[in-house]
């Protein structure tokens, strides 16, 4: 009996089964196929790695950042932008500070690049100001991106120890790959767009995008791609009015992305420095302005005339004008910014101020972002732990004439100058250093004017920058066809920019170029310059930190001297350096910084010379100077430490410690010998 009723339940429970792995099979079997398809792409190399970092082909140890890895934002990779390839090591070293730089055009330093950009001048002063720290500084920067690009890269940054991250990042929002109004898009919804971009990893995912591609432009409208440079490429949309739908959507776009990447650091606890965002607010006439058109016509004639009363300088005419024309239409950005004009030569800078920002934002060709951004971001960085808003705009504010930013801190719609780019490191400079990611300086950093007296800045990357802005001017939006006209190619300088820009020479060859030109003019300290920049680019490259100790022991210059050979040293340590090093130290009467240098080339010897006298003496001194400052009147202590300076041969110290010792003593025999023999020798 017991037999026969459980025959049913078997089939039951068989049944069951049979559905269950028929129901697995039809999830896993697809898997499975297109887990192998992957692997196939894979082993074939289809497609492209995305991966942030490669190892660095030049030493196995470093990393670099991954050329390719812009082209996940770009749906025609033809046009996709590249960044710098700045090293750092697998293994981050205990005494190492790393800050990764995320944004676009303006983070990347455009349109100076390299040393322009404000993460070098913001190494240069670290370097300088902590010496025995090390910094690696990576700028992830490209152009025509914006923050989806940043959210992607932070996702993997946070696996690669940043003691800080530093972004800025805005102006591209509505037309950087992937924006609201870009022609690189994939949609408007940022939850969307960011999970696609998860799966453009896959190889698979890769093939069916390109397949797409492919069909797309065979049987698409008109099936050829316009013509234009980049910028103009990546619009779509020209006209976007102010808080329109489309407008709307970037700012959507940007405000979930930031709180994104807000929260992703703070719940990784790294320290997260966000930029505000500045633009030329006074000397930008807006790209595109709207007008009410048919529906009110009196409107163009009262612009018309406030605009041509103002080209004649009768003010009183053109605002009594241009205000009856903002009656009747507010929103026209061309209105605002004459009035804001009106308003500046009167002197009247709060609604000269109030006027060019309304203007802005009415631009409706948005290539400067809207001061809902600026609002938008100090927002998220109240509500957000570890992030901390970098005041940029009001830095920029306090240097400008009148508080209005215009062409004297920028050099077209939203790129800062030089001045603007140091001003920019220094506001970011003092917020990590409040914020204790790097220790106090007590007064003894190198201060922001000393910066802007040292960095390394040559005429070729000025003239070079110069060079670019006016071939942007040029073009779409601004149209100036004679913008190049003034351009006169005569010194070596201007024959090196323009090469650099117009015929793709590159950087590096320029640099060299530049440095073997000064070296026969003898100009060492331009050529010391040039050497310090391409320092500043290869920071992991001890030879360029010895030759520029060379030059700098040429030049008399005995801090820089021991400055770079200590960086040339730490990299790849020789005998000779320590040497150099050592002998140095102890003839400043420094013989704490010279002993681990005297250690190693005992260790490392390779001249046969004896060296453990001087580091008898050595150690001797260093006990010595401890002792005295536990007994500032013990002049026995003075004369010991005399004799040893004496006995190195280091004259100087000697005769220094034997005057301490008759200041207290007058009459002391063996200090008055001791003064008269290392005087006259």
């Amino acid at each position: 009996m017991s037999k026969k009723s459980s025959q049913p339940l078997t089939k039951g429970a068989s049944k069951k089964r049979i559905i269950l792995f028929k129901g697995i099979s039809i999830i896993l079997v697809p898997l499975l196929i297109l887990f192998l398809l992957e692997l196939l792409l894979r082993i074939f190399n289809y497609g492209n790695n995305y991966s942030l970092f490669i190892e660095y082909k030049g030493d196995k140890d470093y990393l670099v950042f991954n050329p390719d890895a812009s082209k996940k934002f770009f749906t025609e990779q033809q046009i996709a932008t590249k960044g710098n390839s700045e090293v750092f090591k697998k293994k981050k070293d205990s005494n190492t500070v790393r800050i990764f730089v995320l944004g676009e055009s303006t983070t990347i330093g455009y349109p100076y690049f390299h040393n322009g950009s404000f993460h070098r001048w913001l190494q240069y002063r670290l370097i300088h100001t902590y010496p025995d720290k090390n910094f690696e500084i990576i700028n992830l920067s490209l152009t025509a991106v914006n923050s989806y690009t940043v959210l992607d890269f932070a996702k993997e940054i946070v696996n690669y120890e940043p003691d800080a991250v530093l972004i800025y990042t805005g102006h591209n929002e509505f037309y950087g790959a992937l924006g609201a109004a870009s022609t690189q898009t994939l949609g408007s919804n940022p939850g969307v767009i960011n999970f696609v971009l998860g799966l453009r990893d896959l190889r698979l995912a890769q093939l069916v995008i390109n397949l797409y591609g492919g069909i797309k432009n065979t049987f698409g409208p008109g099936g050829v791609r316009p013509s234009g440079d980049r910028m103009q490429l990546m619009v779509a949309k020209q006209e976007i009015p102010y808080r329109s739908d489309l407008y709307k959507k970037g700012i959507t776009q940007f405000s979930d992305n930031m709180g994104e990447i807000m929260d992703l650091f703070g719940k990784k606890h790294i320290p997260l420095f966000v930029s505000n965002l500045v633009s030329n607010e006074k000397d930008l006439k807006p790209f595109i302005s709207f007008d009410p058109g048919s529906k009110s016509p009196e409107f163009k004639v009262s612009l018309t005339a406030g605009i041509n009363a103002f080209a004649k300088n009768d003010l009183n005419s053109a605002i009594t004008w241009l205000k009856k024309a903002d009656q009747l239409y507010s929103s026209s950005a061309v209105c605002n910014y004459y009035l804001g004009q009106i308003a500046y030569k009167q002197s009247d800078f709060a609604n000269a101020k109030r006027y060019y920002l309304k203007a802005k934002d009415l631009d409706g060709l948005r290539f400067r972002a809207p001061e809902q951004f600026n609002e938008i971001l100090a927002g998220l960085c109240n509500k957000y732990p570890g992030t901390h808003l970098v005041d940029t705009k009001a830095a920029f504010e306090n240097v400008a004439g009148n508080h209005i930013i215009g062409d004297e801190l920028t050099v077209d719609h939203v790129h800062p100058n030089l001045k603007g780019f140091a001003i920019m490191s220094d506001v970011f400079y003092e917020a990590i250093k409040q914020s204790r990611v790097i220790p106090a300086t007590n007064g003894n950093g190198m201060t922001f004017k000393q910066l802007l007296q040292k960095m390394p800045k040559n005429l070729v990357d000025s003239l070079a920058g110069v060079y670019r802005v006016l071939n942007l001017k040029k073009r779409w939006p601004y149209n100036d066809l004679h913008a190049l006209d003034a351009v006169k190619i005569e010194s070596k300088e201007e024959t090196l920019a323009y090469k650099l820009v117009f015929e793709n020479i590159r950087w590096d060859n320029v640099m060299n170029n530049l440095y073997e030109f000064y070296l026969s003019s003898h100009e060492l300290l331009k050529a010391r310059g040039v050497l310090e920049s391409l320092s500043l680019e290869y920071p992991a490259d001890p030879g360029i930190y010895e030759r520029i100790a060379m030059l700098s022991g040429e030049l008399r210059d005995d801090e820089n001297t021991l400055f770079y050979f200590k960086k040339s040293f730490n990299l790849a340590p020789t005998f000779n350096k320590a040497r150099y090093l050592f002998v140095n130290y102890l003839k400043m009467g420094k013989p704490a910084d010279a002993i681990s240098y005297i250690d190693y080339a005992i260790s490392n010897n390779s001249s046969g010379f004896n060296l453990a006298p001087v580091k008898n003496n050595t150690e001797q001194i260093i006990q010595l100077q401890k002792q005295y400052l536990r007994d500032t009147t013990n002049t026995a202590v003075l004369l010991q430490i005399a004799n040893s300076w004496a006995g190195m041969g280091n004259k100087d110290y000697a005769v220094k410690y034997a005057q301490k010792v008759l200041k207290a003593d007058p009459e002391n025999k063996t200090a008055l010998l001791l003064l008269t023999q290392n005087k006259s020798q």
